[in-house]
């Protein structure tokens, strides 16, 4: 057990009797929670075990096996429920796992897992791919195209940064934390597992249909509101589609718990209107940023340090600086390597996110990758104008294209087939109001169907694929442009 491994878990024995993690009826005490977590680490060492992959739905069991494998030094790999049957096979075949714990073993048998007498799915892997020394955990980022890639990350790369969020977040005195992200998710898994243990708080872990988690991309609000109403937790990990909804259902006159005190929102670009939005409601929302690579959070709000319109500055284990052209550049607490690639020399990530800083606190634009360049020469990010645009109730999904075009053009998602075109113009109209020129959308199409992975428009976790999207609507913006007169 590395040194940082073994001060996390003798911190974790120092809340002995306190509460430590609830389902539904049954909960943990500390104490009880390491037995659990020691009975599972002499399965896995009386099994030989080398890599474990873990295909479980949110509860107690994920976590157990978590910090089993932890404990162990076994390489865990997270394997999340909204992967397809071809990337969960990529996941589990490149990552070289010879066990796996799963709610459903037949589900992978075609994989060539069997039960074993301990209840672990079991397989022969003859020549499992080399990992970087000090590999914990391998946590697969679904990206915008092709298949998975996995990121290689040290236990002292995520306990440094689980650290960090308990220094930036102790005022808030967190006493209890309800988990509605996919524990599968590196920010859930550190942020929202790692980060209240080590402050001793309560784990409150739901299977993901009671907090209204349905696959990748379906939430169902009432179910949601109604663990929030049950549990009454001081802290959520929140993605900016969630927090969308939290906020709409709170004007709308439904009530929320006063026991919230800090709301983490991250994961994709949060548009300020929300943040203003959510803190005319006295809702404590706080933006943070960070990947996979940097073992999740680099930067996050806080109640001390809060500057909307930003993500914060960065935490106590990571620095921060800009390259010439913009892009953000991390160092701490970053990925051991890529499976399978060699690992990078420079000490300094480049995340491909572009931003700029404003007295000490990180502005970002938007992907480095994703900026187009108009016709007048304007660099635009779309994912700014995108994130306004779906703050309008009319509108779920917006896809925003300009290049090399006189005029931006969008591909919008209405929320419900009931919505007029007169509707969605008048949404774009309120944003349009409050961007520059360059940057707004000038036409519009009404999108064919909602983005999603089975159209191929869409990641499984909802990001869109920008080139899938440029060929499908292609013809139609095309078109669209022909008979336009900008």
């Amino acid at each position: 057990m590395s040194p940082a491994v073994e001060q996390f878990r003798q911190q974790l024995s120092r809340f002995a009797m306190r509460v430590a993690v609830t389902c539904g009826e049954r909960s943990w005490s500390y104490a009880q929670l390491l037995d659990e977590v020691a009975a599972r680490q002499a399965i896995l060492q009386r099994g030989a075990v080398q890599r474990l992959a873990i295909a479980l739905d949110n509860g107690p069991e994920w976590l157990f096996w978590d910090l089993a494998a932890l404990f162990g030094g076994v390489p865990c790999v997270p394997l999340p429920g909204f992967f397809s049957p071809a990337q969960q096979r990529h996941v589990l075949d490149t990552s070289g796992v010879d066990t796996l714990v799963a709610s459903d073993a037949q589900a992978f048998a075609a994989l060539g897992f069997a039960l074993d007498s301990d209840g672990l799915c079991r397989r022969t892997v003859a020549a499992p791919a080399a990992l970087p020394a000090a590999t914990a955990k391998i946590t697969y980022t679904s990206g915008t195209t092709g298949q998975p890639k996995g990121v290689c990350l040290s236990a002292e790369a995520m306990l440094s940064v689980a650290r960090s969020i308990a220094q930036a977040t102790a005022s808030s005195a967190i006493e209890r934390h309800l988990c509605v992200l996919p524990l599968a998710v590196l920010l859930e898994n550190l942020a929202g597992n790692y980060t209240p243990l080590l402050l001793g708080a309560r784990l409150e872990i739901p299977p993901l249909a009671e907090v209204g988690m349905r696959g990748a991309s379906q939430f169902e609000l009432p179910a949601f509101l109604a663990s929030l109403a049950r549990v009454r937790p001081n802290s959520l990990i929140l993605l900016p589609q969630l927090l969308l909804a939290l906020v709409t259902a709170a004007e709308q006159g439904l009530a929320l718990p006063d026991s919230l005190r800090f709301i983490a929102v991250g994961g994709g670009r949060v548009a300020p209107q929300l943040l203003e939005r959510a803190e005319a409601l006295g809702l404590p929302v706080f933006e943070g940023y960070g990947l996979s690579e940097c073992s999740s959070v680099v930067c996050l709000n806080t109640p001390e340090q809060r500057r909307i319109g930003t993500v914060g500055r960065p935490l106590a284990h990571a620095e921060v600086r800009l390259a010439d052209d913009g892009e953000v550049l991390v160092r701490g607490a970053r990925l051991l390597g890529y499976l399978g690639e060699p690992a990078a020399a420079d000490d300094w990530l480049p995340t491909g996110d572009l931003g700029h800083w404003d007295d000490g606190f990180l502005v970002l634009h938007g992907r480095k990758k994703h900026q187009f360049v108009t016709a007048f020469g304007r660099n635009v990010n779309p994912e700014w104008v995108e994130a306004e645009l779906v703050q309008q109730l009319p509108i779920a999904q917006a896809w925003l294209h300009g290049e090399a075009l006189p005029a931006n053009v969008a591909v919008l998602v209405p929320r419900a087939g009931a919505i007029s075109d007169a509707q969605l113009q008048a949404a774009v109209d309120q944003v349009n109001a409050g961007l520059p020129d360059y940057a707004r959308v000038h036409h519009w199409l009404r999108a064919e169907q909602p983005f999603s992975e089975a159209d191929g428009l869409a990641t499984a976790n909802g990001r869109l694929r920008r080139a899938a999207l440029f060929q499908h609507y292609r013809s139609a913006i095309d078109t669209l442009m022909a008979g336009s007169n900008v």
